[in-house]
């Protein structure tokens, strides 16, 4: 019986080549974001080896997650697989001219988003015969080094660094696994302006190298197929010659 997985951010960008991939591989894939329309156009273009169902929620939202997750359950039966992926950046700026309503809507979406889905995902996995599941958070290179102006985004995305550690930990009487895939400079339509130039440390603006991002939907899967008893709790995926490692 083919397992089940459920991507959030599934309508775009990393999580539609997640979500993609996925299906291809023969798991039951559960396409989650805020737009029906392009979940619907996301199932629609993928090769199918198994099940497609497209689920409209607002990952910030709890009533709007357990009712998905309900859904999700009378539907397949289990969930086997969450790639918590859903998340938003915003422009470059300094800390004292973000607006408090931008930071609630990203702490929203990045990090109460994984929470709520991280909460139900974990409660179906611990309750379901038989028992356990894989839970895999994006981090982004964010959640190890900030790009210039990204409060926001970067004090979200060290937060998932947190929570993966700690459902590693708490997942482990249940057979709950939980690991992290941090992502860089992977091209989707949010990663667009990098080869065109992008703030850097020292202040200038240059262009960075970017990679296909179906080598980000090979690392998922790669990490959601493995056996419960074996766990990547961290896996760095990045154009390799992007500034990260030493001084850029």
């Amino acid at each position: 019986m083919a397992k089940v997985a459920v991507v959030t951010g599934a309508g775009s960008g990393i999580g539609k080549a997640v979500a993609t991939a996925l299906i291809q591989a023969g798991w039951n894939t559960v396409f989650i974001g805020r737009n029906r329309e392009k979940l619907d156009a996301a199932i629609a273009q993928a090769s199918k080896n198994a099940e497609a169902l497209a689920i409209a929620c607002d990952v910030s939202q709890p009533d709007q997650v357990d009712a998905a997750f309900a859904q999700i359950v009378q539907h397949f039966g289990r969930v086997d697989l969450l790639f918590n992926n859903a998340g938003m950046g915003t422009k470059p700026m300094l800390i004292d001219e973000i607006p408090v309503e931008l930071w609630h809507e990203v702490v929203g979406v990045n990090l109460t988003g994984a929470f709520l889905c991280a909460r139900a995902a974990f409660s179906a996995m611990r309750k379901q015969r038989p028992q356990g599941g894989r839970i895999i958070n994006n981090g982004s290179i964010s959640a190890y080094a900030p790009r210039p102006g990204s409060v926001p985004y970067t004090a979200t995305k060290h937060a998932i660094t947190g929570l993966t550690k700690t459902l590693a930990l708490d997942g482990r009487p249940f057979s709950i696994a939980c690991g992290q895939i941090d992502i860089g400079n992977a091209l989707t339509e949010m990663a667009k302006a990098m080869p065109l130039g992008v703030p850097q440390a020292n202040g200038t603006i240059a262009p960075e190298p970017v990679m296909d991002v179906q080598r980000v939907a090979e690392g998922v899967v790669y990490m959601a197929g493995m056996p419960l008893d074996s766990n990547v709790l961290f896996q760095t995926i990045m154009a390799t010659n992007m500034p990260f490692v030493g001084r850029g």
